[in-house]
């Protein structure tokens, strides 16, 4: 029954695996549809250099650093903010309409005012030698994308953050008030373990729309790497095989990351489950 079970998730994919292999036969044009064979002939050597922009691998590891940097900063300012707005009323009417305003703006509209403030300035920037494989290897992580990817980021983690602290049973924070706990130990052992569920899936929300604007903060000027730039020199020389091989290694990681953060709720919030 277990076996049955776990083989189960799989037979979608095989299936749609199949279809493709023979619809990529009988179309018989790679530039439409290349078969499964050439794709995963890439995917399965990723060391090779591909179309004279490095390997897979290089191209992956840049384009995690640049979603890493990017929404480690949403984290770090999202979740302070959220956690203030959630618990003070009048500093939560303070913010509330003003970040309003900008929560409803795609990441990929920010585009025109990213150029012309940042143009394409790099973490090069802060590095106080402009030598050395750190120099060259920063001078790929452009502020302009890194701030996409922020800004993708940071709305998610700021809302499931606010939402979290402000459900936070009121009576949980009275009865440790009457039990004499300070507003440290209210803050420390009541708020922020009680809100953690909601923190954390706004976090993988977050994570999961970050990883997506990553492809549109690889096509800005000044991007000569990355899984997205990848894809889209791809499209110019009509290797829609190494496209499709791109689309497939961002889901993967995207779910790989996806799939640790339901490992965190499933293990460290089952007690949510309980009470709910």
């Amino acid at each position: 029954m277990n076996y049955k079970k776990k083989l189960l998730p799989l037979l979608v994919p095989i299936i749609f695996v199949v279809l493709w292999e023979l619809l990529a036969i009988s179309i018989n044009k790679p530039i439409i549809l290349p078969r499964v064979t050439d794709v995963f002939a890439i995917i399965f050597r990723p060391t090779q250099d591909l179309l004279g922009m490095g390997s897979l691998i290089d191209n992956l590891l840049t384009s995690l650093v640049r979603v890493m940097i990017g929404y480690f900063a949403a984290v770090l300012i999202a979740i302070p903010v959220g956690i203030i707005m959630g618990y003070n009323l009048k500093i939560y009417d303070l913010l509330s309409n003003f970040l309003g305003l900008f929560r409803p703006i795609p990441p990929l509209a920010w585009v025109p005012l990213v150029l012309a403030w940042f143009g394409v300035a790099s973490m090069a920037n802060f590095y106080p030698w402009e030598s050395g494989t750190l120099y060259l290897y920063l001078r790929h992580i452009k502020l302009s994308m890194v701030f996409i990817i922020f800004i993708g980021a940071f709305f998610p983690i700021l809302t499931s953050t606010i939402y979290g602290v402000a459900n936070v049973k009121k009576i949980l924070i009275e009865s440790a008030h009457t039990l004499g706990a300070g507003d440290r130990d209210i803050f420390l052992k009541i708020l922020i373990p009680a809100a953690a569920p909601s923190i954390v899936n706004g976090m993988r929300t977050g994570l999961g729309v970050a990883w997506m604007c990553l492809v549109s903060a690889e096509m800005l000027p000044g991007s000569v790497s990355g899984v997205g730039y990848l894809i889209t020199h791809a499209y110019t020389l009509a290797r829609t095989d190494v496209v499709i091989c791109g689309m497939i290694v961002i889901g993967i990681f995207g779910a790989f990351l996806d799939y640790m953060f339901r490992q965190i709720e499933n293990t460290k919030f089952k007690w949510q489950k309980n009470t709910s």
